[in-house]
């Protein structure tokens, strides 16, 4: 049995977060998907609006996600390692954090699969589209 390891922020769910996960799960057997703390997501982006707890109970209510895990760290590593065979990863991250889990995932034994980026929405451009009225 191969156990896959996505991550996502989740902030306001939509159809790219939907088709990556999507995706991920066709390539394992059970996925678990770490979310972002509110404490992670400000490592790198603002703080989510909507709360942790609500967006945890969103993605584990998705058909293609098994589990839904609290992620502490921006980083999925700590995460992965300890549960995870594959370690999906995002054309979106930077090169150092992909050949980061490369190296470390690798010395275990266990694989990075890097995913195409679903660009065609995110949440950073609904809260705009938003904050503008809908223009």
């Amino acid at each position: 049995m191969k156990i896959g390891y996505a991550y996502v922020c989740a902030d306001l769910i939509h159809v790219g977060h939907l088709n990556h996960l999507e995706a991920c799960s066709k390539l394992c057997d059970k996925l678990i998907v770490g979310v972002l703390t509110d404490k992670s997501v400000t490592e790198k982006k603002v703080k989510p609006t909507i709360p942790f707890e609500e967006r945890l109970r969103m993605v584990q209510g998705l058909e293609c996600v098994d589990i839904a895990v609290s992620q502490e760290t921006y980083s999925p590593i700590k995460n992965a390692s300890h549960v995870a065979d594959i370690l999906f990863e995002s054309t979106s991250h930077t090169d150092v954090a992909i050949q980061e889990a490369k190296r470390v995932m690798g010395g275990l034994g266990k694989r990075v699969i890097i995913m195409p980026y679903y660009g065609g929405q995110s949440s950073s451009k609904i809260k705009k589209h938003i904050s503008k009225g809908g223009e």
